[in-house]
């Protein structure tokens, strides 16, 4: 571990840390890097913000991007207090940083009660053998933004 790399994964965790004795939400914390300094941070701020995506690793992504005005972060390190959830390692993947790193484990959060392990066996299961009824309806009708998507000059790739 190089001494930036020590810098910023202390900061997400200190982050984490300050959440749970401020009471603001879970204990998570995230930075993301651009050119070796700090551009955005964030905490869980799921029960504060009333707003089940408020991870701290989706917080500190959309300020990295509005600090860059940008909608990927390319060129960007993202430092989480611990191993993002199914929810932040997707969005952490259509973000395009460069690289991740994680302090806590998956299996560490699991032993504080914040287990995704259900989420990762769903997203394995057929459609109609998950518990969340889901049913597609409408194809037919939304295709239609799909076509138009498709057949645009205008669109801007992501």
């Amino acid at each position: 571990m190089t001494e930036q790399e020590k810098e910023f994964i202390t900061e997400a965790i200190r982050l984490s840390i300050a959440n749970v004795e401020e009471s603001k939400g879970g204990p998570f914390g995230a930075v993301v890097v651009k050119d070796g300094k700090i551009i955005a941070r964030g905490t869980n701020c799921v029960t504060s913000h009333n707003d089940p995506t408020a991870h701290a690793e989706v917080v500190a992504i959309r300020e990295a991007c509005r600090v860059l005005n940008s909608f990927q972060l390319t060129g960007c390190e993202i430092y989480s207090s611990c191993e993002p959830c199914p929810m932040c390692l997707a969005a952490i993947y259509w973000a395009r940083p460069d690289k991740l790193y994680y302090a806590n484990s998956k299996e560490d959060a699991a032993a504080i009660d914040f287990d995704d392990n259900f989420i990762y066996e769903e997203i394995a299961k057929p459609v109609s053998e998950r518990s969340l009824f889901t049913k597609q309806i409408n194809r037919d009708e939304a295709i239609v933004a799909f076509d138009k998507w498709r057949d645009s000059n205008n669109k801007i790739a992501y």
